[in-house]
């Protein structure tokens, strides 16, 4: 049997040992990643949790909130009140009530834990460059719940009750008897697709800092955008002319916004 000297067998350990660093060295960045994803995560779902339960103890007082623009635009002698059908229905409409707050309440803090997440990896010029894109998310989110609140429920709410009737027009009469669940369910999902919407010039102007999109491209699909905007608010709002054109020209403005941001940008960026 041939023997095999001991200098081999020492390179070949120093050859094996030098290829396997690259990968010692690669894993425990990633786990430090990993953990430190772990920890950010954690803060977060504690955050939207305490937010919650915070929520919870003030739910009537935001239930209250939610339903005065369409106890404004009821007429004083319509139903004036709202109904639940299941037994459990109520007591769930309060959890999601405070759920949805909670998630509105803790947004500024899921915000600083991502920045908290990816300011690390990042050089001054960075953070600076990222920091109002941050700040300027929640601030987006919270106008576009307001957008909703203040203008697009008034309207919205007077054009579906005036399908109401009395017995001397349709002999019996049509009066509306809202679900409470339905009622807060539309509430909140036009909130977050108003909130999520009004993010567009965050990600657009993102997207022309890394290249992706310039200031000339996005003036030229102008016409595809108005498209997109009506098919976006057609999908996200009720089944109705005046809510999708309300938040159909916000998304055009936002749009038009993110061109003079993003032809900034490029102003900025160009040594000349």
């Amino acid at each position: 049997m041939a023997l095999i000297p001991i200098g081999m067998i020492k390179k070949k350990m120093t050859v094996e040992q030098e290829q396997s660093e690259p990968f010692e060295e690669m894993r425990s960045p990633l786990t430090d990643h990993l953990v430190e994803l772990r920890k950010r995560l954690l803060w977060s779902f504690a955050s939207m949790i305490a937010a919650t339960a915070l929520c919870f103890f003030f739910v009537e007082d935001i239930y209250g909130f939610l339903v005065r623009p369409l106890a404004d635009a009821m007429e004083p002698e319509g139903t004036q009140r709202l109904i639940y059908t299941g037994l459990t229905e109520a007591f769930f409409t309060y959890m999601k009530v405070a759920f949805f707050a909670g998630i509105f309440l803790s947004f500024p803090l899921l915000a600083m834990q991502i920045w908290r997440f990816v300011a690390p990896g990042m050089y001054g010029r960075e953070k600076k460059a990222f920091l109002p894109f941050l700040i300027a998310t929640p601030l987006l989110f919270f106008l576009g719940g307001a957008c909703v609140y203040y203008v697009v429920m008034p309207l919205a709410w007077r054009f579906f009750l005036g399908f109401q009737s009395t017995a001397a027009e349709t002999v019996l009469p049509i009066q509306l008897e809202a679900r409470v669940g339905e009622y807060l369910d539309l509430v909140m999902i036009l909130i977050f697709a108003f909130g999520l919407c009004f993010q567009l010039p965050v990600l657009l102007t993102l997207l022309g800092k890394a290249g992706m999109v310039t200031a000339q491209g996005l003036a030229k699909k102008r016409k595809y955008a108005v498209v997109i905007a009506f098919i976006v608010a057609a999908f996200l709002t009720p089944p109705d002319i005046i809510s999708q054109i309300l938040l159909a020209i916000p998304i055009l403005s936002l749009y038009e916004l993110s061109i003079i941001l993003v032809r900034r940008g490029e102003k900025n960026a160009d040594p000349a």
